[in-house]
């Protein structure tokens, strides 16, 4: 009785034994350490969505399946994704940069098609236009690069302005200054641009003309003309170009003369 009650124990603990097996790993699991992992340059982070593969993926942000699998190393098998894992997708360079009458906008975090259009005062079919390569205009991601339209002046400048294009680094501030005229002035001659914190290379503003000065006894006025600087007017009129210059005391920059504008010439 008591070598059967011996041979159960055995068994019984080899059954436990045998029971025992290593720990089965979720390939999902290690997939999802991946969440925390950082893109790298010229890439964006993409959170995977229920139903997604990388040739989905892929296809919807208009690059090649084999540049994808590329910038994404960390994912041993790419048919194996899984919802909440991370994706690092390749930036789709402009082709050929910018088109004429365009400039080139880089997506910003909460950007959309539609906020970028309001921004820069474009129409939105306008925005999707010039940008053929997006091939889904609600799928934009911050590093991308968008072209803009540039606004032309409506109708041209109105009477007692002139047309500007702005340069690199101008500031609505900074082209008041630089035609001595009043940074009001400047914005109300422009209705047509929404925000003037947001001006860029090429847009084209309205400067307005300051008053034809009054000008001193024995004096002439003269109408600058395409070309002309004050040194060439004194040179043109034979005056000093210092007393060209001290003629006309309401011009803050003599370097920045523009045609249009009315200056005294000196008597010889």
């Amino acid at each position: 009785m008591e070598e059967q009650e011996k041979q159960l124990q055995e068994q019984e603990v080899q059954s436990a034994a045998s029971s025992v097996h290593e720990p089965v790993i979720d390939k999902n699991e290690s997939i999802l350490f991946q969440t925390n992992f950082t893109c790298p340059p010229n890439t964006f982070s993409y959170t995977v969505q229920p139903g997604d593969t990388m040739f989905l993926i892929a296809r919807r942000f208009n690059v090649s399946l084999d540049a994808l699998i590329a910038a994404n190393p960390q994912i041993p098998d790419p048919s194996q994704i899984v919802p909440g894992q991370i994706v690092c997708v390749p930036t789709v360079p402009v082709p050929d940069g910018c088109p004429p009458n365009t400039f080139a906008y880089i997506v910003q975090p909460g950007d959309t098609m539609f906020l970028i259009a309001q921004r820069f005062n474009v129409s939105l079919d306008a925005l999707i236009a010039a940008n053929p390569q997006i091939p889904d205009p609600s799928l934009i991601v911050p590093g991308q690069t968008v072209c803009v339209p540039i606004v032309p002046v409506p109708d041209g400048c109105p009477p007692n302005t002139f047309a500007y294009t702005v340069q690199p680094g101008d500031t609505m501030f900074l082209i008041a200054r630089r035609f001595g005229i009043s940074l009001d002035a400047l914005i109300n001659a422009n209705p047509q641009i929404p925000n003037p914190n947001q001006i860029i290379p090429g847009q084209k503003l309205c400067v307005p003309i300051l008053p034809s000065p009054i000008c001193p006894p024995g004096s002439t006025q003269y109408t600058v003309k395409p070309g002309d600087t004050m040194f060439l007017i004194a040179r043109r009129f034979g005056v000093s170009l210092n007393n060209l210059i001290r003629a006309n005391p309401q011009i803050s920059d003599p370097n920045r003369i523009f045609p249009g504008q009315t200056i005294c010439i000196p008597p010889k």
